[in-house]
């Protein structure tokens, strides 16, 4: 890779890592890991939204009891303030890592640096005629 592109992945990488917002993001995702009550109930709910999804595409029939169990652990896990602060924090990395993802991809394709009209929604770009 040429050594400007990569000077300037890092330059944007520590700019990520420095802002306040990302640093919060951290610290909640960091309470969460050494919050051992919080991750069983996060893993266990996970295992189980598995188990349900399986036994559903294997044309099996759910209970009530096993879709009021499982909604009862998910309210419960929602209530959690730092399995809450977990789930958000994730949400927002993922939105964030998309928009860096969207606007690096538009730049590739259009061969500009792309303006607020080409990164939304439905837009292919200026010269893709759908306008």
């Amino acid at each position: 890779m040429n050594t400007l592109i990569q000077e300037k992945t890092q330059e944007l990488c520590n700019a990520l890592l420095t802002q306040p917002e990302m640093i919060a993001l951290r610290q909640r995702i960091d309470t969460f890991m050494a919050n051992d009550s919080a991750r069983g109930a996060y893993d266990s709910l996970m295992s189980q939204g598995q188990a349900l999804q399986e036994k559903q595409h294997h044309g099996q029939k759910l209970e009530p009891s096993e879709i009021s169990e499982f909604e009862a652990k998910r309210e419960a896990l929602l209530g959690n303030p730092v399995a809450r602060g977990f789930l958000d924090a994730q949400e927002e990395l993922h939105a964030l890592q998309g928009s860096i993802q969207k606007q690096i991809s538009k730049t590739i394709e259009l061969g500009r640096v792309p303006v607020a009209a080409d990164l939304e929604e439905g837009s292919c770009g200026s010269g893709c005629g759908c306008h």
